[in-house]
């Protein structure tokens, strides 16, 4: 990957067209009519694309092989680093290095998105991605020099990938000792999200790019271990705001935000509301006179949302986020105090959870895929048994890991630890269970 720069180059900037032409052209064409297909329409097909393959494989691609997504295909860290590149170089200030950014910029977007309907319609699609890709180019533009300070700080992705990439079995292996050994006189390589590369013991940050692969023959690339670095990570090397984005995040808004459209709770809690509108001769919030950029307003195709739909989102996905966000964290803490182990703080053991937060997010997002593919009439009883073995894949990682963390406890507060330790992983897969087979 070092020697062929420009291979990797050129593949970025194929990706980049690729992306605006998928993005940009969609948005200005019709409704599709009833009888189109997704190898007969560009709209769909863009849909499919994008929401259907592009992000749940890109999810898959980051547990695998880390954030090579990032380095070698992204198309909005391509164009940061090229404004970066050719921009003012300013310094980056305190405010953009606060670590609360992922979680904040991930939940924004994650229920903007579900309010204009990101997912069906490519003008909501410009909007979202376009949007997104405007900041990364203007803050690559003003801040660092040849850098991707919009991935390192403020990509609304950064967080999930980071977290994603912790159990990937390819990583980038740094050897400090042979880093100090080495006489080798070498430029310093430009790492794009400025990571100090000869400390680096975490994939989280790491592009996979490949451009400090063999420098000063300490750096290559080398599988491990999915569990390895969850397993050798320190109290302190784990972030309150890292564990936040993966609990309230990945788990609690993601989850909620995936479900709601189907969700009976959500009809029922709509139903109640409007009702007792209605019986005090309130109408304000049952019209339907929102922007399309505000909320979802396509009366061609029979959807609009009202302003009560979009506060019974947004109550959905923030106050059932928030809430299973809680019912995970209070059994993580408490799991970890029973273990008593000075070296396994609440923080570390929720890095568990990791697997079955990748779980959730891919079978989330597999949603969006398998109705593009009902709509096509394609057989698919599979899925039951996929999504069934996702989810005990997902869990059993998870609980081995948890099990594995708590290998220093005594074996009576190993037990009572693991098994408080349990209910969260039960919770999780009861929501998914409860949203794929009731």
């Amino acid at each position: 990957m070092q020697r062929h720069r420009r291979v990797i180059q050129a593949i970025q900037w194929l990706v980049v067209c690729f992306y605006v032409a998928l993005v940009v052209v969609p948005a200005f064409m019709p409704l599709p009519p009833e009888d189109a297909h997704l190898y007969n329409n560009l709209r769909l097909f863009a849909q499919f694309m994008f929401w259907g393959i592009w992000w749940p494989f890109v999810m898959v691609s980051t547990m695998l092989l880390g954030r090579v997504w990032c380095g070698v295909f992204c198309p909005e860290g391509a164009l940061t680093e090229l404004a970066s590149r050719h921009g003012l170089g300013r310094a980056i200030p305190r405010w953009i290095r606060w670590g609360g950014w992922p979680f904040v910029a991930f939940v924004c977007t994650t229920v903007y998105g579900q309010l204009v309907s990101v997912y069906e319609y490519p003008q909501a699609a410009l909007l979202v991605l376009g949007g997104s890709t405007l900041a990364a180019i203007a803050v690559g533009f003003v801040y660092g020099k040849g850098k991707r300070v919009w991935c390192r700080y403020l990509c609304p992705a950064n967080g999930v990938f980071s977290l994603l990439a912790k159990i990937a079995p390819l990583h980038f292996r740094v050897n400090e000792e042979a880093w100090k050994r080495s006489t080798e006189r070498a430029p310093m390589v430009n790492c794009a999200p400025l990571i100090d590369i000869r400390h680096m013991k975490s994939a989280s940050a790491c592009h996979a790019c490949g451009r400090c692969s063999g420098y000063r023959g300490a750096v290559e690339l080398a599988a491990r271990s999915p569990a390895k670095e969850i397993l050798a990570t320190r109290n302190k090397d784990v972030s309150r705001e890292e564990v936040m984005t993966l609990i309230f995040g990945v788990i609690g808004i993601a989850t909620a935000a995936f479900q709601w459209s189907s969700s009976s709770w959500f009809v029922q809690m709509k139903t109640a509301a409007a009702e007792w509108l209605v019986e005090r001769d309130s109408f304000t919030l049952l019209q339907d006179n929102a922007p399309w950029w505000l909320l979802t307003h396509y009366p061609a195709a029979n959807d609009v949302f009202t302003w009560l739909d979009g506060l019974c989102i947004l109550t959905y996905i923030l106050g059932g986020g928030f809430a299973l966000g809680l019912a995970v964290l209070a059994p993580i803490r408490m799991s970890a105090r029973i273990a008593g182990q000075a070296d396994l703080s609440w923080r570390r053991l929720a890095l568990g959870l990791i697997p079955m937060a990748g779980a959730g997010v891919f079978l989330g997002l597999s949603m969006l895929t398998l109705s593009h593919l009902k709509a096509e009439r394609l057989a698919l009883e599979w899925v039951a048994q996929v999504r069934i073995a996702l989810l005990a894949a997902g869990s059993g990682f998870s609980g081995w890991l948890g099990w594995r963390l708590m290998a220093p406890a005594r074996p009576l507060r190993r037990l009572l630890a693991f098994a408080v330790y349990l209910l969260p992983l039960a919770l999780i897969v009861a929501v998914w269970a409860a949203a794929f087979f009731m």
